[in-house]
C-alpha cells in the first residue's frame, strides 16, 4: 500500500496544529519536574517529556516559533523536511530531516531551547511525517509564535524566508 499524508492523518488521528500542519500527541510523561527546579523560563511544573507525531504537506509550513525546552525531531516517512533554525546568536541553520544520509539528511535534529525555528516540506506534492520529543515536556505556556515584522527587524538578512514562514 502506498501511504500518503491522508492515510497517516486518519490512522494516527491527527488534527490541525496552531503553527501549521497536522499533529497528535503520542506521549506525555506522568512524572513532573517542579517549577523551582526548572528556572524562570517555565511558568509552572512540567512533565519530564512529551512527544507528538507531526505531518506537513507541500505548501504547508510550521510557522517560526520558539519554546522553552529542547526539541528533538525524528524522521519517519515521506519526503525530507527542511527545518530552519535561527540561533540565539542570529545564525541561520538549514537542517534536512530525512533518510538520505548521503545527501546531508539526518534521522534526528535537535533544536535548542529558545531558538526560533520553522519547517516545511519542499518537495512538490510531497509530505513529511515526523515526530517531536520535547524535554522538559511541551506546554503552550512556553510557546511563542513569531511576529513577522519583529523577526524581520531582528534578522533582516532572512527577510525572504521569514515572510514565507511566519503567520502574521
Amino acid at each position: 500500500m502506498n501511504k500518503n499524508a491522508a492515510y497517516y492523518i486518519e490512522k494516527l488521528g491527527m488534527t490541525r496544529h496552531v503553527e501549521g500542519g497536522s499533529f497528535v500527541e503520542s506521549y506525555r510523561s506522568t512524572l513532573k519536574i517542579p517549577q523551582d527546579q526548572l528556572g524562570q523560563d517555565f511558568g509552572g511544573d512540567r512533565n519530564i517529556s512529551t512527544a507528538i507525531y507531526f505531518l506537513l504537506e507541500h505548501g504547508q509550513f510550521s510557522a517560526f516559533h520558539k519554546i522553552a525546552s529542547d526539541e528533538m525531531w525524528h524522521f519517519y516517512d515521506g519526503n525530507p523536511l527542511s527545518i530552519y533554525e535561527i540561533t540565539q546568536e542570529g545564525k541561520l541553520i538549514h537542517h534536512k530531516l530525512g533518510n538520505d544520509l548521503e545527501n546531508g539528511e539526518a534521522f534526528q535534529i535537535l533544536i535548542k531551547a529558545g531558538n526560533w525555528f520553522g519547517s516545511r516540506c519542499e518537495i512538490e506534492n510531497g509530505f513529511s511525517l515526523v515526530a517531536c520529543t520535547v524535554a522538559p515536556g511541551f506546554d503552550f505556556e512556553d510557546f511563542e509564535m513569531a511576529k513577522k515584522e519583529e523577526l524581520i527587524a531582528n534578522f533582516p538578512a532572512y527577510a525572504k524566508l521569514l515572510k514565507e514562514m511566519c503567520q502574521e
